[in-house]
């Protein structure tokens, strides 16, 4: 006999002798309860168990809704034992599809029905462990356990030990103001201000006294001493994102700063010294924006020091749904009902699509399906991603050429842009990975010269 670790919660106004003894011959310690109040009695904190409802044994409506909240733990494996014909009651037929991981039709054997508690049991445990094994590598408020997001999160330990200027580049909804935090959060100043400012948000005309501030009188409405968002980050940390939107005009002022360590106030004469940490980041393709004249080439080195690359959601493999269960455990009490999680076809859907709004997409499409979601799972409709359950069938060439984009652009994402490193891991020429780059439409992605790379 198997020692008794396993608890099995038996819900009953009748127990069955026969399958209580069989439990306890399989190693399960069983406590019969016959209410709800005594199930939740039962039920140890934190610790996986089966439950055994036996809804032939007659519970009336209210007891049965008292159930349902006992129901919805976690970490334990239900299955219901039935009387012929009452799932036809659709509230009962309800609660065994929600709820249960299988059910059992009176009169039943008790092996039969001590096997179908231990996989529902077993199946509890395997969640456990990979919840477990799987969660929460992570930074700050970043949580991810690829090896993209590893390889961000020991470079951001690298780059928070110095005092360098830090670039951060990555697409839209990625995550870069996080990744900020968590360098200043790491970094020597991590008491003093973190002071953010979006270079894209506010109007050009208004951004230089955004940055700067401006003394009483400098210009018509200025009725008093306002101090910039530069010279409030004084001993801390500066974030300033989307830097490539910011207008030329700021750009030289910005570089100065950089060069002088002071702020001049608009309407002043009085040097300022400022003693900040600068942290910068954009989507935009820098390069190309220095070609077109809209960036100065200076202020970007000034800028880009260390450089680091924020990995896309669709990169992330298996981070996607750990993310989409994050954000689901910190949402759901926004539902009007009780959600157990999400459906088989909602998690092929979030892995079939190519998310290009990334983590902040994911976080909208899951808040707005748990308030819009009318059953007890969010299915791919409820994300509106019903069309992406199933994969659209594709020529062998069409996966041919998908295949070799995506080992390209994970292999210059491994290797922060470098083109050689990258053709080397591919088993191919630099020449011959320029080709595949153009053939493919991502001759965006260049070498950055001049900053340093982070490796891990």
């Amino acid at each position: 006999m198997e020692p008794a670790t396993r608890q099995l919660i038996y819900v009953t106004r009748d127990a069955n002798a026969q399958w209580s003894a069989q439990f306890h011959q399989r190693g399960w310690h069983v406590d019969v309860v016959t209410n709800a109040r005594e199930a939740r009695r039962a039920m140890r904190s934190g610790e996986a168990a089966g439950g055994l409802l036996d809804l032939s044994s007659q519970f009336d409506e209210q007891e049965i809704g008292a159930l349902e909240a006992c129901l919805t733990a976690p970490r334990i494996g239900w299955v219901a034992a039935t009387a012929p014909g009452q799932l036809q009651d659709t509230a009962l037929r309800r609660l065994v599809r929600d709820y249960c991981f299988d059910y059992v039709t009176m009169p039943s054997d008790a092996r039969r029905v001590a096997d179908s508690v231990g996989h529902a049991y077993g199946m509890v445990v395997l969640a456990q462990a990979e919840e477990e094994g799987a969660t929460r590598v992570g930074e700050g408020q970043m949580i991810g356990s690829c090896e993209a997001m590893r390889q961000l999160f020991r470079a951001i330990h690298k780059v928070a030990m110095t005092d360098a200027p830090v670039f951060i580049s990555g697409e839209s909804g990625t995550g870069k103001e996080l990744t900020a935090v968590a360098i200043h959060e790491r970094s020597t100043r991590r008491t003093e201000p973190f002071v953010a400012i979006n270079c894209g948000a506010i109007p050009p005309h208004l951004l230089q006294s955004e940055l700067f501030g401006y003394e009483r009188g400098a210009f018509t409405g200025a009725n008093q001493r306002k101090i910039g968002r530069i010279e409030a980050a004084h001993g801390g940390t500066l974030f300033l994102d989307e830097i490539g939107d910011l207008p030329l005009e700021s750009q030289a002022s910005l570089l100065r700063f950089l060069q002088e360590g002071h702020v001049e106030r608009l309407g002043g004469h009085e040097a300022t010294p400022v003693d900040v940490r600068v942290i910068s980041a954009t989507h935009v393709d820098m390069h190309r924006a220095m070609l077109e004249g809209r960036f100065r080439a200076d202020l970007y080195h000034r800028l880009c020091v260390l450089q680091i690359d924020e990995p896309p959601l669709r990169a992330r493999g298996k981070d996607i749904e750990l993310l989409a269960q994050h954000m689901f455990e910190r949402f759901k009490k926004d539902a009007s009902r009780r959600l157990r999680g999400f459906s088989p076809d909602a998690i092929a859907a979030l892995h079939n699509y190519r998310w290009p709004g990334n983590v902040r997409e994911l976080i909208n499409r899951v808040r707005r399906a748990i308030v819009m979601s009318e059953a007890r799972l969010i299915t791919a409709s409820d994300l509106e991603l019903a069309d992406y359950v199933d994969v659209v069938p594709v020529s062998l060439a069409q996966a041919r050429e998908a295949a070799e984009r995506q080992a390209i652009e994970l292999a210059l994402l491994r290797h922060r842009g470098r083109l050689g490193d990258a053709a080397q891991e591919l088993g191919i020429s630099r020449v011959t990975l320029y080709r595949l780059l153009s053939s493919h439409g991502m001759r965006h992605i260049e070498v950055h010269q001049g900053s340093q790379r982070l490796t891990s």
